[in-house]
């Protein structure tokens, strides 16, 4: 069907018959239509997961080599967060959506299941056995930076027309970009932004020409559920994007800002959708442990520029690496004459205005949503690494370069790689590789602008081979280099093996939830093992650790790292039993660590009579936490359980220790030394020394093998150690603790407590007596009931922290917030009572809800608006 135009009209013609169109003989065959986005997506993915492959391969990391993967927070967040997700998908594991009770004693899950775990790629972590969780996160990983390179090569041909191959070439150049498989390999969740970016582009160019409205709205919900982080960076990148062209394509003012205001509405109408799940983050975020951020300094202009150069690493700077045949078409679009001035100017100044902005601190931080990175500074390298595929894109797509444009290209390549030469980054392997990358891609380029036959071959073809040829090996030496050298920066954990599968086992065996909880141990294997292996402990890491949680177990003597948002189990009776934890699985430490020895016992369970999950207690909480982890427990136990004598800590000379001069208080000590005190007989000895990084054991046979091992690290405070139990006190009452620190070390003046075991026994045998007769908890974890012996008063404690979103009802009466006993959800009782409920709603869910309802109507009513209008016309 034709039609003709006008005024704004379209009005539709009479079909012409085949016989019309081809006066009466039997129509062609239609011609082959050429290779186009679908093909260069398929190329672009090959080259990528061809290139991914082969360097762990090369690099011998998993599942190519004995190597682990699981390096910082891919290890301890990203696969036991999917492990978790594997649990909920197959109906296993403690809690639902709404409250995760395995990790922290019970926190808000769905600000975690929107950070890490709502890209649709997550779900196929179900199809893979749940022993197999790491191939499973490794699969995802390559799977989405493979579509990251199919979604860039398909933008590049909307935004200009032109070779298919070289359109494949260039989106894995920026799938396999630097901050690719420097930065987000291991921190998957990012690479959704990776996505994003082209996808946002795309729809960017649907706005421009009036094309799929409500097709444009989903993807950029997608986009914004997926990661709404990176997603936010995205965003940013294409509206700079769609800007440019629209002062390119030189349209009428007017013309101008509707296309803004449409691409205004397609964005809001998208993010609106996606707001149910941001704002349950952003208000996790609110009201999460502060942390530990980093000061943003700008690096040198020599590292910028060595991050454009292949196998160059460093954490701490924009992983800038595109390859060099794409920095080479970027550098040269200023000269490239066949192409327009204000195509030329726009796209360079682009990219030159982006690489600044990541340079000075407001525009950084804008980059970074106005929240100063924990970690890695430059993580919206991505962006300009996408701008220079794009600027390079154009300047293929209007013809062969000339001599002119080429010349001025390479001249400007060997200038940074002069400058590049005086950075440490810059490593002796980098330059063969560069070197022959540049030549490949070089004479690629001339070859282009050829029309003769090479060797025998057609120019195009020899100069895609040299081009596809020179990427190929210089991503994969640069992905390779960069896994290498993550082993000598960051902290490494261990695939899933035996020793995961005799903690999950033991951990299975012993659980009892939720009339008591089973701790996976204190020698952790991951910062999440939990999520792992199973159990419900204190250990959580996540950046949504929230703040009270964090601050109520330091007070208790917990240790942590990552500031306070990676907490660590404690092996203690007294907060056993304040938290119910009445099974604890004891495992050798780690082998893969290679800190300490095995000691040659293997997987062990201990248990103990503890209260119910849900106490009662004579009153409100009075008082508040002080500078003793041992008060501490006693003032949330609610009985005196502990001598804490005085301590007299001496050198290996046998003198006094000197006193610490810094912030942290007590004696500081280096080398060997002992702590000595006297306790009553047959206590337990439990040592605190948060600032300490050591072993310490007791002297004589009533350590019974014990060794506390500590580790705190202060410059700056990024880990503090927790409380160790290192025996039981001598016949005698005096007791020798002797240190072994491998650093400088503090040890606080209130360092030792002595548990009277006895004491503990009846508190607890009082506790369970007034405490709970059946505690339930709902399958979502957002509900927790617990019936209640006749006329208790008081108040009801649930061991759980009083994070924000808990509302709480006795009996029959309307839920209200629920109050707080020293950081645990407290429930007011009358003596009429005879069960308490609490409900879980996280923060910002309702307002979320009611701006994606809004959204959603606003969706309808502006499409159905279209559906009359049309009708109409």
């Amino acid at each position: 069907m034709t039609s003709e135009r006008g005024a704004g009209l379209t009005i539709p013609l009479e079909p012409k018959t085949a016989d019309d169109l081809t006066g009466g003989r039997p129509p062609l065959p239609a011609p082959e239509s050429p290779p186009g986005p679908g093909q260069a997506a398929l190329l672009a993915a090959a080259i990528t997961v061809l290139v991914l492959c082969a360097a762990d391969a090369i690099a011998r990391s998993y599942p190519f080599g004995p190597r682990t993967r699981n390096v910082n927070d891919l290890g301890n967040q990203y696969v036991p967060l999917h492990a978790h997700l594997w649990d909920l998908l197959h109906g296993q594991g403690t809690g639902g959506l709404l409250v995760n009770w395995q990790s922290g004693y019970g926190t808000s899950f769905l600000p975690d299941l929107g950070t890490y775990l709502t890209s649709p790629f997550a779900l196929l972590v179900a199809v893979f056995p749940r022993d197999q969780i790491d191939l499973a996160v490794y699969v995802i990983t390559v799977l989405k930076i493979a579509c990251a390179g199919a979604a860039m090569a398909w933008l590049l041909l909307r935004l200009r027309p032109g070779r298919w191959w070289a359109a494949g070439l260039l989106g894995s150049s920026y799938a396999l970009c630097g901050w690719t498989v420097a930065t987000a390999s291991y921190n998957l969740m990012w690479l959704d932004g990776l996505i994003a970016l082209p996808l946002l582009c795309l729809v960017g160019e649907w706005v421009l020409n009036g094309r799929r409205p409500l097709l444009g709205v989903l993807v950029v919900t997608a986009a914004w559920v997926a990661n709404f982080y990176t997603a936010y960076m995205a965003t940013l990148a294409a509206a700079l994007v769609l800007l440019l062209r629209l002062w390119l394509a030189d349209l009428p003012r007017r013309r101008s800002l509707a296309t803004v205001g449409r691409a205004a509405l397609t964005f809001g109408l998208g993010m609106g959708l996606a707001a149910p799940l941001v704002t349950v983050v952003y208000f996790g975020s609110a009201h999460a442990s502060t942390g530990r951020f980093t000061q943003f300094a700008p690096v040198g202009t020599e590292d910028l520029l060595a991050r454009l150069l292949p196998t160059t690493y460093s954490f701490g700077s924009p992983a800038l690496f595109v390859g060099t045949a794409a920095l080479l078409l970027a550098l040269a679009l200023p000269f490239h004459r066949a192409a327009p001035r204000r195509v030329r100017a726009g796209w360079t100044l682009l990219v030159v205005a982006v690489t600044l902005s990541m340079q000075w601190g407001p525009t950084h931080l804008m980059w970074h949503a106005f929240a100063e990175p924990q970690g890695s500074s430059y993580r919206q390298t991505f962006v300009v690494c996408a701008l220079l595929v794009v600027a390079a894109w154009h300047t293929l797509s209007y013809g062969p370069l000339d001599r002119r444009a080429l010349g001025a290209a390479a001249g400007l390549l060997a200038l940074i790689a002069l400058v590049a030469s005086r950075s440490e980054l810059v490593r002796f392997f980098a330059w063969p590789v560069f070197l022959l990358a540049a030549a490949g891609a070089l004479l690629g380029l001339i070859l282009l602008g050829r029309r003769r036959p090479v060797l025998g071959m057609a120019p195009a073809a020899l100069a895609a081979v040299l081009l596809v040829g020179a990427q190929l090996g210089e991503a994969t030496a640069t992905d390779a280099v960069a896994t290498r050298m993550r082993f000598g920066h960051m902290d490494d954990y261990a695939p899933w093996g035996d020793r995961q599968q005799q903690q999950a086992d033991a951990t299975a065996r012993a659980d009892g939830w939720p009339r008591y909880r089973t701790d996976p141990g204190r020698e952790q294997t991951v910062g999440n093992d939990p999520l792992e292996v199973g159990g419900q402990g204190a250990q959580y890491y996540s950046s949504h650790t929230s703040a009270v949680l964090s601050t109520t177990l330091t007070a208790l003597g917990y240790g942590w790292t990552s500031g306070g948002r990676s907490l660590q189990s404690l092996d203690n009776a007294v907060t056993d039993a304040i938290f119910s934890t009445g099974a604890r699985v004891h495992s050798p430490p780690d082998p893969h660590q290679n800190w300490f020895p095995q000691d040659g016992t293997g997987v062990t369970v201990t248990r103990e009579d503890v209260p119910p999950l849900v106490t009662v207690r004579p009153s409100a909480a009075t008082g508040s936490y002080g500078p003793s982890p041992f008060r501490n427990q006693e003032l949330l136990l609610g009985a005196r359980v502990y001598t804490v004598p005085r301590i007299t800590v001496l050198n290996g000379a046998g003198r006094p220790a000197d006193r610490s001069t810094d912030q942290r208080q007590g004696v500081r000590t280096g080398g060997r030394g002992t702590i000595t005190a006297q306790c009553r007989a047959g206590s337990e000895v439990y040592l605190w020394a948060p600032h300490f990084a050591g072993t310490a054991r007791l002297a004589g046979p009533t350590a019974h093998g014990l060794t506390g091992r500590f580790r705190a690290d202060f410059h700056p405070l990024t880990k503090i150690a927790a409380m160790q139990r290192l025996g039981t006190v001598p016949d005698s009452g005096r007791l020798t603790i002797e240190l072994s620190p491998d650093r400088m070390s503090v040890v606080p003046d209130q360092a030792v407590g002595c548990l009277d075991t006895g004491r503990l026994h009846s508190v607890v045998r009082q506790l369970r007596a007034t405490g709970a007769t059946e505690v339930t908890v709902s399958d979502s974890g957002g509900t927790i009931r617990a019936e209640l012996p006749p006329g208790s008063k008081g108040v009801a404690v649930v061991a759980a922290p009083r994070i924000a979103g808990w509302r709480c009802a006795a009996g029959d009466a309307d839920a209200v917030p629920a109050k707080q006993y020293h950081g645990l959800i407290a429930v007011p009782l009358d003596g009429t009572s005879t069960s308490v409920t609490c409900g879980f709603r996280p923060p910002g869910l309702r307002l979320g809800a009611a701006v994606g309802g809004g959204a959603l109507l606003s969706l309808i009513g502006i499409g159905m608006f279209g559906v009359i209008r049309r009708r109409r016309w």
